[in-house]
């Protein structure tokens, strides 16, 4: 079983930025990655995800153009680059690892992840 350790939330004033990381203890490379968000009072969504080999991602309307995921193999991180950042982003995000898709799948339904991480709360206000 593997364990996912997020880092990087914090308060953020509208407009900035904040990168997100996701420490993955041991062999990354079998884990589709994502990330997901829970706000207060609502369910938790889907944000971005990136296949096992770094090389295909797939983001929420949402945040698409303004959020990227990626990928360090090598030291067993991923991780979520968030641009322009508003109000509505506020929420506890969470990473997540989906087992043994294939190398080139995109997992990004909830159902797809094995195994989640204690989340970090990013709160967008002025």
């Amino acid at each position: 079983q593997v364990q996912l350790v997020e880092s990087g939330g914090g308060l953020v004033q509208p407009g900035g930025s904040l990168r997100l990381s996701c420490a993955v203890s041991g062999f990354t490379l079998n884990y589709g990655i994502g990330w997901f968000r829970q706000a207060p009072g609502k369910e938790r969504d889907f944000v971005a995800s990136i296949s096992r080999s770094g090389g295909n991602t797939y983001y929420a309307d949402s945040v698409k153009g303004r959020f990227t995921i990626s990928r360090d193999n090598a030291k067993n991180t991923v991780y979520l680059q968030m641009n322009s950042l508003k109000p509505e982003d506020t929420a506890v995000y969470y990473c997540a690892g989906a087992l043994d898709y294939g190398m080139e799948y995109v997992p990004r339904f909830q159902y797809e992840y094995r195994d989640w991480g204690q989340g970090t709360q990013v709160t967008v206000s002025s």
